[in-house]
């Protein structure tokens, strides 16, 4: 079963649609304002997702915790990724992505393991000793600040089932297509305000100002009150 997908039809077709990350969630959070249901908390991927998640968590009167994935770089092409890693340890691979690539099983093996120390690295910088959330029974907001291939965000969305959540929301500013038809299958609703079609697409193509986030900044977005 597919997830419903709402988007913002005066959004489509447009460049620069979002001035910045805050602009993008403060937008989302209207969106989002009519579907909450009970209990809800929303979780943002870092880096990029944390400037939008925070802006939508402060909207919404919402807890805001971190969802830390990481993508599997292309060993030669480190933009790219062939699959994901979570922060409990699942791992899922792009496989068709993965039958082109040609990639040696040692190959793979060594880029899972740099990916995994440095989810570890990241979660002891951002969450220390604290405890994951308890997402059992709640609406689960997910939220990045786009998807380009999905597979980081399908990812997130297994670790999260796991804890037997209400219901999964993927609440992103901008997404290719294709990204949402892999998404579509595993969340129970997405909101993504601008769609692209566009062969060669690029998260950063829908903002204005757009640029990659230091872990210094994504701890000062935790450290504030919602």
């Amino acid at each position: 079963m597919c997830a419903d997908i709402i988007d913002q039809p005066s959004f489509r077709h447009k460049k620069y649609v979002f001035r910045d990350r805050f602009h993008a969630g403060e937008i989302l959070a209207e969106k989002l304002r009519e579907l909450i249901e009970g209990e809800a908390i929303v979780l943002a991927i870092p880096s990029g997702g944390v400037p939008v998640g925070y802006e939508v968590a402060k909207k919404l009167g919402l807890p805001f915790e971190l969802a830390v994935v990481r993508k599997v770089p292309i060993p030669w092409e480190p933009e790219a990724g062939f699959g994901a890693v979570t922060w409990d340890g699942l791992i899922i691979f792009n496989e068709p992505l993965l039958a082109e690539l040609d990639l040696d099983k040692k190959r793979i093996e060594a880029s899972v393991v740099q990916v995994k120390n440095e989810l570890q690295r990241r979660m002891e910088k951002f969450r220390g000793k604290k405890k994951f959330p308890d997402l059992n029974g709640k609406t689960v907001i997910i939220v990045d600040d786009g998807l380009a291939s999905g597979y980081t965000m399908v990812a997130a969305i297994t670790s999260i089932k796991r804890q037997t959540p209400k219901k999964v929301v993927v609440a992103v500013p901008t997404a290719s297509r294709s990204a949402l038809d892999l998404v579509s299958g595993n969340a129970d609703q997405i909101i993504c305000l601008n769609i692209r079609d566009e062969r060669l697409y690029a998260v950063a193509d829908a903002y204005q100002k757009w640029y990659d986030l230091s872990d210094e900044e994504v701890l000062q977005f935790l450290q504030k009150q919602v």
